[in-house]
C-alpha cells in the first residue's frame, strides 16, 4: 500500500533544499484554495531577472499549492496569483496550463516540473521586449562584418586590402621562379665547331686579339654538350688545316 502521507513529506523536504527562500508554508486562509491542509507559497520571477539578485524583479507570480489525500495518484490543488505586474488573463492562462502538465505527470512527484514550466513561462511571455532589443541589436551587429581586431570592414578598406594581398601574391610568385625566368634571353650559344672557328679568325687578326679584354670572353658562352658533339669534326677540321699548311710550305721549298 502507497504511503502517500510519506511521499508528500519527501517532495516538500526536498522543494524546501533546492528553493530556500523562494519556498514557503502559508495558511490555507490566505492560499484561496478549499482545503484545510498544509499550503505551500514558490515565489517565481523569469529567468534572467532571478539570475541577477540585485536587479528588481518587474513581475513575480506566486505558485500556491496543496498535497491531496491520495497525491501523487492524483494532481494536487494548484493556483497562481501575481505579485507584481501580472495581468488576471495571462493567470488564467498559466493555471490552465500547469492543471495540464498535472495530469501528464501523475504517479510521480510534479511540484518541481510545475515550477519549472511556470519559469520557462514568465521568461517567454516577460522577456519578449528584452528579446526584441537584442534581436535588433544582433541584427545591427551582423550589417558590419567585424574583423579580428574589431575594425568595420567597408568597401574602401577591403579593396586596400585587396590590392595590398594581390601585391603581396605576386612577390611571392617572383620569389618562387627560377632566376632564368627572370633574366633577359642570353645571346645564342656557340656550338663547339663556332667557338673554335671564331678562335681562328682571332689568331689571323692580331690587332683586334690583343685588343680583347677579359670581358670579351666571359661574353663567349659555349654549349658543353655541344663541344662534345663535334670534337671529332673539330679534330679532322684541324688536320685537314695542318695538312694544307704542310703541303704549301714543301711547295714554296721546292
Amino acid at each position: 500500500m502507497t504511503d502517500y502521507k510519506q511521499e508528500q513529506e519527501m517532495e516538500i523536504e526536498a522543494l524546501e533544499a533546492i528553493l530556500m527562500d523562494e519556498f514557503k508554508e502559508i495558511h490555507s486562509s490566505e492560499s484561496g484554495l478549499s482545503t484545510s491542509n498544509r499550503c505551500f507559497q514558490i515565489t517565481l520571477s523569469p529567468q534572467d531577472e532571478e539570475a541577477d539578485e540585485s536587479t528588481n524583479p518587474s513581475v513575480q507570480l506566486a505558485l500556491i499549492f496543496s498535497h491531496t489525500e491520495k497525491y501523487p495518484d492524483e494532481p494536487p490543488l494548484l493556483t497562481v496569483k501575481s505579485l507584481k505586474g501580472i495581468q488576471t488573463g495571462d493567470l488564467k492562462g498559466l493555471k490552465e496550463k500547469l492543471e495540464q502538465e498535472a495530469s501528464e505527470n501523475l504517479g510521480m512527484a510534479m511540484v518541481y516540473t510545475l515550477v519549472t514550466s511556470a519559469k520557462d513561462w514568465l521568461s517567454e511571455k516577460f522577456a519578449q521586449d528584452d528579446g526584441t532589443e537584442n534581436a535588433e541589436e544582433d541584427s545591427a551587429e551582423k550589417d558590419d562584418i567585424i574583423v579580428p581586431h574589431g575594425e568595420p570592414v567597408t568597401v574602401e578598406t577591403f579593396m586596400a586590402w585587396r590590392d595590398r594581398f594581390e601585391a603581396e601574391l605576386a612577390l611571392e610568385r617572383a620569389k618562387l621562379m627560377p632566376d632564368s625566368a627572370l633574366a633577359a634571353p642570353k645571346e645564342k650559344k656557340l656550338s663547339g665547331r663556332q667557338w673554335f672557328e671564331s678562335g681562328r679568325a682571332a689568331s689571323k687578326s692580331v690587332a683586334p686579339a690583343a685588343e680583347s679584354s677579359d670581358e670579351d670572353d666571359e661574353d663567349i658562352d659555349f654549349d658543353d654538350d655541344d663541344f662534345e658533339d663535334d670534337e671529332d669534326d673539330m679534330l679532322e677540321h684541324y688536320l685537314a688545316e695542318k695538312s694544307d699548311s704542310s703541303a704549301h710550305s714543301s711547295r714554296r721549298g721546292n
